[in-house]
């Protein structure tokens, strides 16, 4: 259903207006006072309220309002939206508070409100929210104590404490707004249905979000930022980066990954910019609203001064970009209009004396060259300096190259015309030449991040049949049978044969041929190093039994004999070549998450590792592996080959799909993965099932 009743109504209806001073339903009715249609006071208890009749109920009112806001007692709500979806209205904003947030009775309440929202066709923004506002239409249907300025920046909170915060912001720093939006405990409309929302209003060039969660139907505001992202962007700004430890697991994987993480992932892959601080949010989309991506990380700097270009270069390479190397035509083009002491690299320092007419040339000439991707211009007020003259300059040259270009005017009073004139010409100015770096670094990142995305819808499309039969039962599957699994799902994986006694060992290990390598199999143990449960570089029948004999001892002297219940026996792999970790564990949130990094029996210390959100097609799996340290190993060092990066992709494709297939795939981990340069081998697996 859309929201558009709920931002453009054409009648509203107050339930709990009052003249008491200081509550929630007079400031709210003074706020809506202002909107240009009708609103009504729905208060059973008085017969005007400001000066206007009030209406007992919803049902005595003289029409059925598009919207009904509702203030009243926490008790009395499920009433009112069963009131409201029986007359005919199907948006409502529950303000009250005194739901799950005060726990189980309040949880209880909340889901009877949304029980008569859904049986009628009402559609809920909160409970327990600030309200909303459209400046546009003159709405401001919250407690706050004014209305935001018209823009183009939909601003979406969790945080209705935030949003007051923001709004006193906005006034003293000239931001607008096409709405503003309280989302409370999100009940019913969530963050996908206003970003579906938004993404199609006319007058939305962007939207920021404050979030605290991703909400109850997680997936469904993936898919959203998928549709929207590409047209508009989407910037986050998400507490919580602290979350409480990992739970226990029987994988790696299921240890080291956490919902901070996986969120990142998730917005990584589906287009959307996550940001740090609140001054970013807005900054950045003001930047992506109004200047094009740049192709790649290269920044070239103009300045006329050598300290904020310096400053400027620390912030871009530090932030992860690069500075980029001018060739020598651009050079000697700059020799052409610069005074013979100029700099003679990036940053190009014009020198403190430059007019409008030079800092603009060499602002062109700059922005020609193929290897700059983005352009900074910084300006410092020197007793010689136009500010003025040189904004309006740079300000006529602002798009042709088709490179986003921005500026630093350092300083106050003296530059304040200029920055106005480079605002107007949509350039925007800051106030400090590493902010515009960092700023700069974040429009690349929003690039690659809708790279990803174009990648992401392209696997989604692909219909590539993955499942495979797995067991029936659940649990910590054997590595033989995990195995199993990930040969049929076509990952190469290294022979594995289950012994349950000494000379069955020794006649697998016969069979496979020597050398072979011996490993606890064991119900209860996944980390089978940790109590010397592997045993490496066999090459006889007497190495296979003194192993055999070794790890029943240690296993069963550290856990009982319970834990013991054979050796799995496999041939020792002596190809030299990469150990990494392949793994996958479900998000309580999310759904699977897909692990990839270095592997082996040092995997937690090395900390090195990267998620994603199956399905994985070649280009994403590609991209994937390029978030890991242990990709430049991969590339091969000092003139040693490159691993098979093609069988590599193979391999993380198909895993993806096999993960996506199969939602019995609680925790997977494949440990280690060998990447050689002949090719990708598993070299040992845990799985753990939920129930057929």
């Amino acid at each position: 259903m859309s929201l558009t009743a709920f931002f453009r109504p054409c009648s509203i209806a107050l339930v709990g207006a009052t003249e008491r001073a200081g509550s929630v339903g007079r400031s709210i009715w003074d706020n809506l006072r202002a909107f240009d249609s009708p609103v009504w006071p729905v208060n059973a208890k008085r017969a005007e309220v400001g000066g206007v009749r009030a209406f007992p109920d919803l049902a005595s009112l003289p029409a059925v309002p598009d919207l009904v806001v509702i203030v009243t007692p926490a008790a009395t709500v499920p009433k009112i939206v069963e009131e409201a979806g029986r007359i005919g209205t199907r948006a409502a904003v529950v303000i009250s508070a005194g739901f799950k947030e005060t726990g189980e009775a309040g949880a209880e309440l909340e889901a009877r409100v949304l029980e008569a929202a859904r049986r009628h066709g009402v559609r809920l923004i909160g409970p327990n929210c600030l309200g909303l506002m459209n400046p546009h239409a003159g709405l401001n249907a919250t407690f706050a104590t004014s209305m935001a300025r018209p823009g183009r920046v939909a601003f979406l909170s969790q945080s209705g404490a935030l949003c007051t915060a923001i709004l006193d912001w906005s006034h003293d720093q000239n931001v607008g707004f096409s709405a503003f939006v309280s989302t409370g405990a999100m009940a019913d409309v969530g963050w996908g249905d206003l970003i579906r929302h938004f993404g199609q209003d006319a007058r939305t060039e962007s939207i920021v979000m404050y979030m605290e969660s991703p909400g109850a139907d997680a997936v469904d505001f993936l898919a959203a930022a998928r549709e929207v992202a590409a047209r508009k962007p989407i910037v986050v700004i998400k507490v919580g980066r602290t979350a409480e430890a990992s739970r226990a697991a029987a994988s790696h994987t299921g240890a080291m990954t956490g919902s901070d993480a996986v969120l990142d992932a998730a917005l990584r892959q589906n287009g959307v910019l996550r940001v740090d601080t609140i001054e970013e949010l807005f900054d950045m989309a003001e930047v992506l609203a109004k200047q094009p991506l740049p192709a790649g990380p290269r920044l070239a700097i103009v300045t006329n001064a050598g300290g904020p270009g310096a400053l400027a270069t620390d912030a871009l390479v530090l932030g992860g970009g690069s500075v980029a190397e001018l060739s020598q035509t651009t050079l000697d083009a700059l020799s052409v209009v610069l005074p013979a002491h100029w700099s003679h690299h990036n940053p190009v320092d014009v020198l403190g004396d430059a007019d409008a007419s030079r800092f603009a040339s060499a602002l062109r000439i700059t922005a020609q060259d193929d290897a700059v991707d983005g352009v900074l211009a910084v300006l410092t007020p020197q007793a010689m300096t136009q500010p003025t003259e040189i904004a309006r300059a740079v300000a006529a040259i602002a798009h042709p190259s088709g490179k986003p270009l921005l500026a630093s005017w350092m300083g106050a009073q003296s530059v304040q015309e200029g920055r106005a004139l480079l605002n107007a010409a949509a350039v925007p100015t800051y106030d400090y030449p590493d902010e515009a770096a960092k700023s700069f670094v974040r429009m690349h990142e929003h690039r690659t991040r809708l790279d990803w995305l174009r990648e992401t819808e392209n696997a989604l499309c692909d219909t590539a049949a993955a499942s495979v039969e797995l067991p029936c039962e659940g649990g910590l599957l054997s590595e033989a049978a995990a195995k199993r699994v990930l040969a049929v799902a076509g990952i190469p994986v290294v022979e594995t044969r289950e012994a349950h006694d000494e000379e069955a060992a020794v006649a697998a290990a016969r069979d496979l041929g020597f050398p072979v390598v011996l490993k606890l199999l064991s119900p209860t143990i996944t980390h089978k190093s940790d109590c010397g449960g592997v045993v490496l570089d066999l090459n006889d029948e007497t190495a296979v039994r003194a192993a055999w004999q070794g790890i029943r001892e240690r296993a069963t002297a550290k856990h009982g004999t319970a834990a013991f219940a054979g050796v799995t026996v496999q041939r020792m792999i002596r190809e030299k070549g990469v150990e990494l970790i392949l793994g996958a564990s479900q998000d309580a949130q999310f759904g699977p998450v897909l692990l990839f990094g270095a592997g082996g029996t040092l995997v937690e210390v090395m900390q090195d590792r990267t998620l994603a959100l199956p399905p994985l097609n070649q280009a994403l799996a590609r991209r994937w592996m390029r978030e890991t340290r242990v990709f430049k190993l991969l590339q091969g060092t000092r003139g040693g080959r490159p691993v098979d990066f093609a069988a590599l992709e193979d391999v993380l494709v198909r895993f993806s799909r096999l993960v996506h297939a199969e939602p019995r795939l609680l925790e997977v981990d494949i440990n280690p993965l060998l990447a050689t340069p002949a090719g990708v081998l598993a070299l040992d697996a845990r799985m753990v099932l939920s129930r057929a």
